[in-house]
């Protein structure tokens, strides 16, 4: 799980007697915790009531430069804390930024960090940032996960100020939606901070840490629904507000002020949405009481999604347009450019309007004249056409027809006609080498409602992990392609036409010849000439975003004609 940000935070007894307190440690470029003082690390945990260990191994010593698996190089450690450290790393075999998690064999939470990673990666969920790899090698533990350097952390978004209502409204539907769906697989966060939230450049929130977060630092709850619910209440109330809803200050935000006990957020900043505010009291555990309407409080992620669900829609501002500059006319006038007259202004000069162009007499006369010309030059035209076609019939020559630049006959130019696909494979050298490759044959089947698809990607140009990715259409011998027509499901998709004549595939994309590119959901690649080849590449550069919030490519037909 790319977990660039997540701030510690202690909290009080999860029964819900007392107000939840809370204290941030600093945060790294990372926004990773980093080391606590030694009086708050050997006292007990708030939120799990349990003792921390009295002592843990160090945690690994390793250096920028070391690679795990043989794939995996380390590029900067972002946390050193409680034994294990945790880096930015490097996926040399798919050239991607991951982050990696890592300490020893021995440690006492080694076995629950792998428990728990795994068991997050089985989810599978794109609302939460995805566990790669958890694996035990020599005497280390280490889980890699991903890293998404385009989201921003909402540490960040609340340091420029509160959210906006509609944006607090989908932070909180959409964490309490992916939260109730991790709960019934039997998985907590139990370290739900405002650092573990991201929110990606399309306004997608996502969630890193789950399970492992709090595995790392030996977290337990006994009621970890009601644990993550209150997680959530916080961080709606710091989103709608820019504070903490506590007495100490967190995550860059300050607390509540001392003995004054958690009030509504429409009380602390004047214009807060007056649902949000309400639902925000509903989720935090605050004494017994629940919203200015007493409604119940909610208690667990599921009815906290239902209770945003039963709001009333929250829809996004509308867009400020600037009003264009009011028109200024110009100082010109005829005859002055700008300068005063020199005559007095209560003079009226008269105007002398000069008659239109060929309204005198002369100017008739000549007009008919020229009309006169134009008649006769078009009789004598017309009459030496019609003589000399007379005389080529008579004599028997045959008339000419029109040859095109090549030599052809255009009565002779035959009409384009379809081209047999004999068959197609999925083309992906830049990735695993693996596309789809059972579906393949939808592409070309004639049936429109059969599609080939590409796996889903966090973004559309493939989550940046390759330039494209495509089907390859092999046309049993070199023939002359004129026009290639691709229909697509799920939305516009860019495309482009590449095609070789050699009798095998070329290992890479640039083997192949650019001839014709598009986008939308029916392309027609049509070269600039016609080309010859045996094997067409159809190259997807850009994909369209799916219902389940990946991006995808999806081609239900190919069409090949001469």
């Amino acid at each position: 799980m790319a977990e660039r940000s997540t701030a510690a935070v202690d909290v009080a007894d999860n029964s819900g007697d007392e107000p939840l307190t809370a204290k941030a440690d600093a945060a790294t470029t990372d926004g990773t915790a980093q080391a606590e003082d030694a009086e708050s690390a050997s006292s007990k945990d708030a939120r799990s009531g349990q003792d921390r260990p009295s002592a843990v191994p160090a945690s690994p010593d390793l250096h920028s430069g070391h690679k795990l698996a043989g794939r995996y190089r380390l590029e900067e450690c972002v946390t050193r804390l409680d034994g294990f450290s945790s880096w930015r790393a490097v996926d040399e075999k798919l050239r991607r930024a991951v982050g990696v998690h890592l300490l020893t064999a021995d440690h006492p939470r080694a076995r629950s960090v792998l428990a728990a990673a795994r068991s997050s990666a089985l989810l599978g969920d794109p609302r939460f940032v995805q566990v790669l790899d958890a694996v035990e090698e020599g005497d280390l533990v280490y889980v890699v996960h991903e890293w998404l350097p385009d989201a921003t952390e909402l540490t960040a978004l609340l340091a420029a100020g509160p959210l906006e209502a509609h944006d607090a409204y989908q932070l909180v539907s959409q964490i309490s939606q992916a939260m109730a769906a991790a709960h019934r697989e039997g998985l907590a966060h139990l370290r739900l901070t405002p650092g573990a939230v991201l929110r990606s450049s399309t306004g997608q929130y996502r969630i890193r840490g789950l399970a492992v977060n709090a595995a790392l630092r030996g977290i337990t709850a006994d009621q970890p629904l009601r644990t993550d619910t209150e997680a959530i209440g916080a961080l709606l109330y710091a989103a709608l507000t820019r504070r903490w809803p506590y007495e100490s200050d967190a995550y860059g935000l300050s607390g509540l002020p001392k003995d004054l006990g958690l009030i509504p957020p429409d009380q602390v900043r004047a214009g807060v949405h007056r649902g949000l505010s309400e639902l925000a009291m509903r989720a935090l555990a605050n004494d017994g009481a629940t919203a200015s309407r007493q409604e119940q409080p909610c208690t667990t992620p599921d009815e906290l999604a239902k209770a945003v669900a039963a709001m009333p829609r929250i829809l996004p501002p509308e867009p400020a347009f600037t009003a264009p500059p009011e028109y200024q006319r110009t100082t010109y006038q005829q005859g002055t450019y700008g300068r005063p007259s020199a005559r007095p202004a209560s003079v009226t000069q008269p105007v002398i309007i000069p008659p239109p162009p060929l309204q005198s007499r002369a100017g008739k006369a000549l007009k008919w004249a020229v009309s006169a010309l134009l008649i006769a030059a078009l009789g004598l035209g017309s009459w030496q056409l019609a003589e000399t076609v007379l005389n080529r019939k008579d004599s028997g020559e045959p008339t000419p027809t029109q040859t095109t630049d090549d030599g052809g006959d255009d009565k002779a130019a035959e009409p384009s006609k379809p081209i047999t696909v004999v068959g197609a494979q999925d083309y992906d050298p830049l990735g695993d080498g693996s596309e789809k490759p059972g579906s393949t044959k939808n592409v070309y089947d004639g049936d429109t409602s059969s599609f080939w698809t590409t796996d889903g990607y966090y973004s559309a140009d493939f989550g940046r992990l390759k330039e494209g990715v495509g089907v390859v259409l092999d046309l049993g011998k070199v023939q002359q392609v004129g026009n290639v027509d691709v229909s697509f499901l799920g939305g516009n998709t860019s495309v482009e036409l590449r095609t070789t004549e050699d009798s095998s595939l070329p290992q890479l994309p640039g083997g192949f010849t650019k001839a014709a590119g598009g986008s939308g959901t029916k392309v027609s690649l049509k070269p600039d000439k016609p080309v010859q080849a045996r094997y067409l590449l159809v190259w997807l550069t850009e994909l369209p975003l799916g219902d389940d919030g990946n991006y995808r490519g999806k081609i239900s037909d190919i069409k090949v004609t001469s």
